[in-house]
C-alpha cells in the first residue's frame, strides 16, 4: 500500500483491490460479447505456434478494451490491471510484455485474417440494426500517413512518404453519416495514393454488401484514386462514383471550351465568387474505358483582399467526374462533403492512437491499425445499437464516448452471490448510461452464414 499527503492535507492510498478505473467498459464488453468478438478473433487469427501465439481472442480484445480506455502505447495496457477493472473487461487482462510478443507474431496474412474479423464483425453489427439497410449508403476512399520517426520500422521508416516523412500509408475507407471505417489497408510509406485502389474498392463493396447494405452504393474520393481502375471497379459493381479529376492538359482544354453562359452561382455561396457548369469528359485516354461520363466543374474566384486577388491569380478550377444521376448543383455539393473521412480519420489518430505506430515489425503495426479499426467501431456501434433510434446515426468522436460512458470509475461489490458495480452519483449521463446497458442486453444479433 503507498500512502502520502497531499498538499492540501487529503490523505491518499493506493489501497482498494475493488475499485474499477473504467467502469464504462461494461458497455463495449456487453456489446463485444454479443458479438461474440473474442470467439471471431480466435477463430480466424491463426498465429503461427511460438511465443505470444496462444488465446488470441483475449488478447486482441484486450488491447480494443485498452484503445477504448485511452491507451496509446503498449504500456498503457496495465491501466486494465488496475483495482477489479478486469472482471469489466470480462476475461484475462495480458501484460503489456504480452501483447507486444502478441503482435510481433503477425505476419502480411494474419494482418488480412484480423482485416477479415473487421469485416464479419461489420456484418453482425449491421445485421443486428447499426447498417443503412435498404437506404443509400455513400463510402469515402482516402489514405493517410502515419508518421513515424525511427529508421528501423519495416515498411516505415526506412523510406519517405509523398509528403516526405517517414511513416505508413494505409487506404481507408469509411461509412458518411455513420463514422464507420468500412475497410482499410496498411501499405507501406513509398506506396502512393491510388497503389491497389481499384481491389479495395471491390473489397469494399463486398464488404458492405455481405453486412447487409442493399441501397444505392456511391464511392467519393479525391484526385489520389483517378485511376481508370477504380472506376472500372465501381462499375464493374454497378456502384456509382464521384472522383476529383486530376488536372492536366486535356482537362484545361475540356474546361476552356465551357461557354460563359453555361456557369451557373453556386446560391449557397459568398455571392459572385463560385460557379459551376457541366460538361462531358472521356477520362485516362487508352487507358481507360473509353466512356464518356459527366465532368462537374467548380470555379472559384479570389475573394476580394484575400493573397491571391493580391497576388493577381485568376479563377481556379476543380472538376469532378460523376456517372451520378441529378441535379449538377447537388451533386457538386455532394462531393465536397466527401471531407468527412478528414474527420474519421482523425478519430482514428487521436481517439484511438493511430498518430503512433508501436513495433518495428510491419506485420505488428499492421494488426494495430485492425484492432483501432474494432476499437473505433465498437464505439460508433455503441452510441447506435444502445440509442433510441439505431437507424438514425449519432456520429460523434471516441473522446466523447469515453468521456461520457466508458471512464467513469466504479466499485465492484457482491451480494446474494451477485455482483453489484457501484457508479458515482449525480453522473450527467447516468440515465443514457443505463438505457444503453439495457437495449445490449436485449440486442439480437442474426446468424451469419460461416465464411
Amino acid at each position: 500500500m503507498k500512502v502520502s499527503h497531499s498538499a492540501t492535507g487529503m490523505r491518499v492510498a493506493f489501497d482498494d483491490p475493488n475499485l474499477v478505473a473504467f467502469a464504462g467498459l461494461e458497455l463495449t464488453t456487453s456489446l463485444a460479447r454479443t458479438l461474440d468478438l473474442v470467439a471471431l478473433i480466435q477463430r480466424h487469427v491463426a498465429l503461427a505456434p511460438g511465443a505470444g501465439a496462444a488465446n488470441a481472442g483475449q488478447k486482441g480484445m484486450t488491447l480494443v478494451s485498452a484503445r477504448l480506455a485511452g491507451a496509446e502505447y503498449i504500456d498503457d495496457v496495465d491501466l486494465l490491471r488496475a483495482g477489479n477493472t478486469a472482471a469489466v473487461v470480462g476475461h484475462h487482462v495480458a501484460a503489456p510484455s504480452t501483447i507486444g510478443t502478441f503482435l510481433r507474431r503477425f505476419t502480411w496474412g494474419n494482418v488480412r485474417q484480423l482485416d477479415a474479423v473487421n469485416g464479419e464483425a461489420l456484418q453482425r453489427a449491421w445485421r443486428a440494426g447499426a447498417g443503412p439497410g435498404d437506404a443509400p449508403l455513400t463510402v469515402d476512399i482516402d489514405s493517410t500517413i502515419c508518421e513515424t520517426y525511427g529508421v528501423q520500422k519495416q515498411g516505415g521508416g526506412s523510406r519517405f512518404t509523398y509528403t516526405k516523412v517517414r511513416g505508413y500509408h494505409p487506404l481507408v475507407a469509411t461509412a458518411s453519416g455513420f463514422g464507420d471505417v468500412l475497410h482499410t489497408r496498411h501499405r507501406g510509406g513509398p506506396a502512393f495514393s491510388g497503389r491497389g485502389a481499384g481491389t479495395f474498392v471491390t473489397e469494399t463493396i463486398h464488404r458492405v454488401c455481405a453486412a447487409g447494405a442493399t441501397g444505392e452504393l456511391t464511392f467519393r474520393a479525391d484526385s489520389g484514386f483517378y485511376a481508370s481502375a477504380v472506376v472500372s471497379a465501381c462499375r464493374k459493381q454497378q456502384a456509382r462514383f464521384s472522383i476529383t479529376a486530376r488536372s492536366s492538359k486535356g482537362l484545361h482544354q475540356v474546361i476552356g471550351a465551357i461557354g460563359e453562359a453555361d456557369w451557373t452561382p453556386i446560391p449557397y455561396w459568398l455571392d459572385g465568387t463560385a460557379d459551376v457548369a457541366e460538361t462531358v469528359d472521356t477520362p485516362f485516354g487508352k487507358r481507360g474505358p473509353r466512356k464518356e461520363f459527366r465532368l462537374i466543374v467548380r470555379r472559384v474566384m479570389p475573394t476580394p483582399g484575400s493573397q491571391l486577388a493580391l497576388k493577381g491569380i485568376g479563377s481556379t478550377y476543380h472538376a469532378v467526374i460523376t456517372n451520378r444521376e441529378g441535379e449538377m448543383l447537388e451533386l457538386e455539393a455532394d462531393h465536397r462533403r466527401h471531407a468527412e473521412v478528414e474527420s474519421v480519420i482523425r478519430d482514428l489518430k487521436y481517439g484511438v492512437g493511430l498518430n503512433h505506430m508501436p513495433s518495428g515489425k510491419f506485420g505488428a503495426n499492421g494488426a494495430w491499425l485492425g484492432f483501432n479499426v474494432l476499437a473505433h467501431n465498437l464505439a460508433r456501434w455503441l452510441t447506435r445499437l444502445g440509442g433510441d433510434q439505431p437507424a438514425q446515426p449519432e456520429v460523434v468522436t471516441t473522446k466523447t464516448v469515453r468521456t461520457r460512458y466508458l471512464s467513469l470509475p466504479g466499485r465492484l461489490a457482491s451480494s446474494g452471490r451477485r455482483s453489484y458495480l457501484h457508479l458515482p452519483t449525480n453522473w450527467p449521463w447516468a440515465d443514457r448510461f443505463i438505457s444503453m446497458l439495457e437495449r445490449l442486453a436485449m440486442l439480437d444479433v442474426p446468424a451469419l452464414a460461416p465464411m
